[in-house]
């Protein structure tokens, strides 16, 4: 036996309609070839569909089996193709997200918060457990977005410029760095540093001061939280590194000071890595332009 999806909606609509010149009506066919479509259906079933001399025209038992299962699929197939059509038209579809920049969950919930007002039919994540092998992830189409600060060549993937942002030292106002207009990589040989849980390749601290310096700081202490890191710094526990973004809300608090790296201080570029033909999805652009836009904003206020 051979059921068609226009078979389903067939018996449907016959019995919606109590007849078959309605159900032809609704169908948008004529009665002879919706006779016909019945016909053929119960030769192939082997036994009648419908009580032939009721009136309006009733199901029989095998009829009414047929139907449940129409109630049961058509909806579904209903909501497949709505699917579809989201996707075509760039209303639908998936986002997962890893992240490269452990501080920046700061401002992408903020982000990510006004773009599932906008697109709430695009099934967003986010992948911390993929941050440190991002990217291969995203050429394997395991995630679809990465943010990073560390722009590479990678055939078929897209690095877009999200914002600049400066790495800024913090210290307790009473520490003896805070006497200085800036901090240079010596400063940090015989300081505790407290940092996110990361290896040192993805902390600007390193990248951008003590690497290239050559200096090692006499301890490191890992926190999970920005919170954490900010209330060991304020009891004199350590110094940190940390995002401008991140202490933009702490600037003018008596407890902390906020240096810039060297005299000249350190700027960086976030970048929002996406395959090449998935950047100009209206989502994937609307989720750009609010990355390149809302950070900024929050770090004005």
């Amino acid at each position: 036996m051979h059921i068609e999806f226009r078979h389903l909606r067939t018996i449907k609509a016959i019995h919606d309609e109590g007849g078959l010149a309605r159900a032809a009506d609704r169908l948008h066919i004529t009665q002879s070839a919706l006779s016909h479509q019945v016909k053929n259906l119960e030769d192939q079933a082997g036994v009648e569909l419908f009580v032939r001399r009721s009136k309006p025209l009733k199901l029989s038992a095998a009829g009414h089996r047929l139907l449940k299962a129409a109630e049961r699929i058509l909806p579904e197939v209903a909501a497949l193709e709505a699917e579809f059509a989201g996707l075509v038209a760039g209303r639908s579809g998936r986002l997962h997200i890893a992240i490269e920049c452990h501080a920046c969950f700061e401002w992408l919930f903020p982000v990510l918060e006004l773009f599932r007002r906008a697109w709430p039919e695009v099934d967003v994540d986010i992948r911390p457990g993929l941050a440190f092998d991002a990217l291969p992830a995203l050429g394997r189409e395991e995630v679809d977005l990465v943010v990073s600060s560390d722009p590479e060549k990678i055939e078929g993937v897209t690095f877009v410029p999200l914002f600049d942002y400066e790495p800024v030292f913090v210290a307790a106002s009473g520490h003896p760095l805070a006497e200085k207009p800036y901090v240079e990589a010596t400063d940090f040989a015989d300081q505790t540093l407290i940092t996110y849980p990361v290896p040192r390749e993805r902390l600007d601290v390193f990248t951008e001061l003590l690497i290239p310096e050559g200096v090692v700081p006499h301890a490191i202490r890992q926190v999970e939280l920005t919170a954490m890191i900010l209330i060991l710094v304020a009891s004199q526990r350590g110094v940190a590194v940390l995002p401008d973004w991140v202490v933009r809300d702490i600037r003018l608090q008596s407890d902390y000071v906020t240096r810039p790296l060297t005299a000249k201080g350190k700027t960086k570029r976030l970048y929002a890595a996406v395959r090449n033909d998935e950047a100009d999805l209206p989502y994937m652009a609307n989720l750009l332009k609010l990355a390149r836009t809302e950070p900024l904003k929050m770090m004005r206020r």
